[in-house]
């Protein structure tokens, strides 16, 4: 699992990713009630916003860690945004990404870098 920045995760397994908020970004969001999915079939760039996460306090964007095409969506959120809370980096995925450059991974940080950095912004 990878980390970006602005609390994404990342998890790649060959050319497949799973993409989500990190469990500090949902605990900084508080109680979510509405997340926006990207389409399937998108293609997102690095950087892209992808999707939207709403909670009782704000609206995030949640940017595509790495470039592909969203080949599934987490469709249980609709009806259940609080998976997200309930288990963000589980069952509270967001998308699913067909990597088009696996290599723009590597420039993420990996769980103890990632750590390290939430020290900093705390």
């Amino acid at each position: 699992m990878r980390f970006t920045r602005d609390h994404e995760y990342i998890e790649a397994g060959g050319d497949l990713a799973t993409v989500g908020i990190s469990e500090h970004a949902q605990q900084q969001l508080g109680d979510i009630v509405y997340v926006e999915l990207p389409a399937l079939g998108a293609t997102l760039k690095k950087g892209d916003a992808a999707a939207v996460v709403e909670s009782v306090k704000a609206a995030s964007d949640v940017f595509t860690p790495a470039s592909g095409e969203v080949v599934a969506v987490n469709d249980k959120l609709g009806g259940n945004p609080s998976l997200v809370n309930e288990n963000a980096q589980g069952d509270g995925w967001l998308f699913k990404l067909k990597l088009s450059a696996p290599g723009e991974l590597d420039g993420l940080m990996d769980a103890p870098a990632y750590a390290e950095y939430l020290k900093t912004v705390e």
